[in-house]
């Protein structure tokens, strides 16, 4: 299967405005591009690349004052295999994670887990550790908050969106990161493009946003916002919560004029 995605973003800039940019490919991908990422902006600027403290590519670039665009395009193949699911994944103990999962035990700018580590503990402390518990978590945020675009906001944190009960995917993920923190299983915040390949067709398409979580040595996919097991997942980058990872952090005042984003399976030339 061949995935192409994209993005197309036009802001409008008072003045010439530095910015990072978070929306390339992660390198684990590298294998199945088969039409190389392109980047363009409109009026070209020069840009450079760095990795933060995630392993994430960013990339540094200074808008113009006025209109400016940012577009980029790539082909990757895949698998069109489903989310792999591992009902025996087991929790680990604190004190056999590896280092580098420890970060992802604490709270974070979104995720306040000393809010919530109570409830986190009355609703799913006496479940079976593992696959299962935190699909249970998934189960719980799935069903708790109403998926409302019309209602998003960019500083809802995991505990606001538990008590409004209202969010977006980046509000699922939240709650479900912090619940799995609280009971000391390590979760990550994912941003990439998931297309509605297989699924009914969602329109407008965007950047999606979803969670790993360590179990049994490894990092495994879990989705509440949709909650079923999905094809064509392609990673953009990873960090705690949403606050690590924005796609344009922006180091002035702009105006978002326009945002397209796509993911979709392309016909293979026989």
């Amino acid at each position: 299967m061949l995935i192409r995605c994209g993005y197309e973003i036009r802001l409008q800039c008072q003045q010439p405005t530095a910015l990072v940019c978070l929306m390339s490919i992660e390198d684990a991908r590298t294998p199945d591009i088969r039409v190389p990422e392109t980047l363009d902006t409109s009026p070209a600027v020069p840009t450079a690349l760095y990795r933060d403290l995630f392993g994430n590519r960013c990339r540094r670039l200074v808008a113009p004052s006025g209109a400016f665009t940012i577009r980029s395009d790539a082909t990757v193949a895949d698998s069109g295999r489903t989310d792999r699911i591992r009902h025996g994944a087991r929790e680990m103990p604190v004190e056999d994670l590896p280092d580098d999962c420890l970060v992802f035990l604490m709270g974070s700018r979104y995720c306040e887990t000393d809010h919530l580590s109570q409830t986190a503990w009355d609703l799913f402390g006496s479940l079976q550790p593992g696959w299962q518990r935190v699909q249970a978590i998934c189960d719980f945020v799935h069903r708790h908050l109403q998926f409302d675009y019309m209602q998003a906001r960019a500083t809802r944190t995991a505990f606001e969106a538990f008590e409004e009960r209202v969010g977006v995917c980046r509000d699922y993920a939240h709650l479900a990161l912090a619940f799995c923190r609280c009971l000391n299983i390590p979760a990550r915040y994912v941003n990439g493009y998931l297309g509605d390949i297989g699924v009914p067709v969602v329109d407008p398409m965007d950047f999606s946003a979803w969670i790993e979580v360590f179990l049994d040595g490894e990092w495994h996919t879990f989705d509440p916002r949709n909650n079923i097991p999905r094809i064509g997942r392609i990673v953009v980058a990873r960090g705690r919560d949403a606050a690590d990872i924005p796609l344009i952090n922006s180091f002035g005042p702009h105006v978002l004029k326009e945002f397209r984003v796509w993911a979709y399976e392309e016909a293979v030339s026989s």
